[in-house]
């Protein structure tokens, strides 16, 4: 059976992300036959609507193939030509697609959706969560760095909510993901199967706004005094220390939660969320995120991460360097240096005016 089942029906075009046991991880197979059949319907004017759904109770997409990503990491030595580095070549090519997709683009992200789930659903026109969604982006816990879009997306949060996402890895909820801007609309999960019916007959927006409920209530909302207040710092250990000093007990634990991630992650992270707040387009982020990507690849925490978290289970990685205070300016900005003719090369915005 296929990793990703495509099909054209009723003027719908269906991706279902179909490794329900992986919860439908993205592999590279699967991000270049959503690439091609997205292309083909662009132009195919039997396809009205295109739908993402995955297949499974567990989630729409747990994020990438980590185990493949750690075999390429684990040489020491791989780069913008190895295996991860190609399938990231192109599937930020899909993300960027997504984002300026010409037809709409219903993504239904039920239950989980983390990392490369979120460059799958979050660049999307219509964006749908239901009580069961966990929406995040987690890469720091595993000495990476948020890609796929994903630090567009979290740095155009209200106020500093994004950085706290990112550096301590939380989990937003239906509620968290809308206010957040990652998702649209909530539509109980009972109430799926009869939307996905309704596209069939109906546009996207009025088979939407037939189900559609109004979204929960955001805790993460509902927290941005401590939330701004801590992550508006220049640097992570002034983040830390305000995080510490805070009377907020969700203050404290947040501090706990970001100290335990690569110390390294956590630096190169903020200046990527910091980048592309100024960055004019999805693409300049991208470009920009291959780069972190590409050398995150080669580093030591990548390897450790995902030993400590998937691999071996442990839970205990052995980060270098260890603290914050040990990693240097020049180590972070190590990770954004252009790689020549291997860059990304996105068209962005302001290059085609």
């Amino acid at each position: 059976m296929s990793d990703v089942l495509i099909e054209k029906r009723d003027g719908l075009g269906l991706i279902t992300l179909n490794r329900p046991k992986a919860i439908n991880a993205l592999n590279h197979p699967m991000a270049l036959a959503i690439t091609d059949a997205l292309r083909a319907w662009a132009e195919d004017d039997e396809v009205r609507t295109v739908v993402v759904t995955g297949a499974g109770e567990r989630g729409l997409c747990a994020g990438g193939d980590i185990v493949a990503i750690h075999a390429d990491a684990k040489t020491g030595a791989a780069g913008a030509d190895s295996p991860t580095g190609v399938f990231w070549r192109d599937e930020y090519i899909l993300n960027a697609l997504i984002g300026r997709y010409s037809k709409p683009y219903v993504v239904v992200m039920d239950g989980i959706v983390m990392g490369g789930g979120v460059g799958l659903s979050g660049h999307g026109s219509h964006r749908i969560v239901t009580e069961r969604s966990k929406v995040g982006m987690p890469e720091v816990g595993i000495g990476f760095v948020p890609d796929v879009g994903g630090t567009y997306l979290l740095a155009r949060t209200p106020g500093e909510i994004g950085t706290h996402v990112a550096l301590t890895t939380a989990r937003m909820s239906a509620g968290d993901a809308i206010a957040a801007g990652f998702a649209d609309y909530y539509v109980p999960s009972d109430d799926i199967p009869a939307l996905l019916d309704a596209l069939r007959t109906a546009t996207a927006d009025a088979a939407i706004a037939e189900f559609a409920k109004p979204a929960p209530e955001s805790e993460l909302l509902g927290q941005r005094d401590w939330i701004d207040a801590c992550y508006s710092a220049d640097t992570v250990e002034e983040i830390v220390a305000r995080l510490q000093a805070h009377d907020a007990p969700e203050a404290s634990k947040a501090a706990s939660d970001l100290l335990a991630k690569s110390p390294v992650a956590l630096k190169v992270t903020l200046r990527s969320l910091r980048a592309a707040r100024e960055l004019p387009s999805l693409e300049a982020v991208l470009n920009e995120e291959y780069r972190v990507s590409i050398a995150s690849l080669g580093s030591h925490d990548l390897v450790e991460g995902i030993r400590a978290q998937v691999v071996d289970k442990d839970r205990n990685p052995q980060w270098r360097p260890a603290t914050l205070a040990e990693v240097t300016d020049a180590q972070v900005a190590a990770y954004f240096a252009e790689l020549g003719d291997k860059e990304l090369g996105l068209a962005t915005a302001e290059a085609e005016q």
